[in-house]
């Protein structure tokens, strides 16, 4: 076994370990802290029913982020819609055998890497073009739009510049999962793609991305509007209430 496939198959099974470990320890704090406010966002629903509606629309079609800026709802969705393709796209290297529904999507999930590219690019130049999002712009925030910058552009780079073997690579994802390390083509383009890939599962739990996940758990999101009807008591205070008085 060649030192450059015990090094990526290392690599990856430590950005793995990181990212399990600390999305799942991000989620569980989210899910422990008290909200014992009712701060939903208003005009919001009054049912659990028309919670889950409203939450359903922010997560498939960004509805707060369409009624505050056009421009940035257009270049944020591409950006996630492509997200989703490329996802569905890689699945064929874990598949075997390929699920009809990803192969059909492959053509498509092509093209998506260059509407990822321009997304992230609007969105980066939009970081330096308005003021008032220049300013609250932090070094955080610019390296990771590289990063994902970087991660498209090598990913369009094994398709379209130097190819890839993609059999020899499915191979080695194919034995990670297996825990039996296969040997892994050494493509430039290839290798960059899959480091940064890797760092971008290490820094997730720490970055802003955990946008994703935290979504369902913001309160202003996932409250019905019931402050009236009904005394919100959140679950701290009510054991703490218990404990006081037995």
């Amino acid at each position: 076994m060649s030192p450059l496939t015990i090094t990526y198959g290392l690599l990856f099974y430590v950005a793995a370990a990181v990212f399990v470990v600390g999305l799942a320890r991000k989620l569980r704090c989210y899910a422990k802290t008290p909200a014992p406010l009712k701060i939903p966002t208003t005009p919001a629903p009054l049912t659990a029913a028309g919670v889950g509606w409203r939450v359903a629309r922010e997560v498939v079609f960004f509805e707060s982020l369409f009624k505050s800026s056009k421009w940035t709802w257009i270049l944020g969705w591409t950006l996630h819609a492509a997200l989703l393709l490329a996802f569905f796209r890689h699945l064929r290297y874990v598949q075997q055998p390929v699920w009809s529904a990803v192969a059909l999507l492959q053509p498509v999930g092509t093209y998506a890497g260059f509407a990822l590219v321009a997304a992230l690019a609007g969105l980066w130049a939009r970081r330096f073009l308005v003021d008032r999002v220049r300013y609250i712009s932090t070094p955080s925030d610019h390296l990771m739009l590289a990063l994902l910058l970087a991660i498209a552009c090598s990913g369009l780079a094994m398709r379209f510049v130097a190819h890839t073997d993609v059999v020899a690579l499915k191979v080695f994802v194919l034995g990670l999962l297996r825990l039996d390390l296969q040997p892994l083509p050494s493509d430039p383009a290839l290798l960059a793609h899959l480091a940064l890939a890797a760092l971008l599962m290490v820094i997730f739990p720490i970055s802003k991305l955990l946008h994703a996940p935290g979504l369902f758990f913001s309160p202003t999101r996932n409250q019905a509007d019931t402050a009236r009807e009904s005394r919100h008591v959140s679950s701290w205070a009510t054991a703490l209430e218990q404990r006081h008085n037995p």
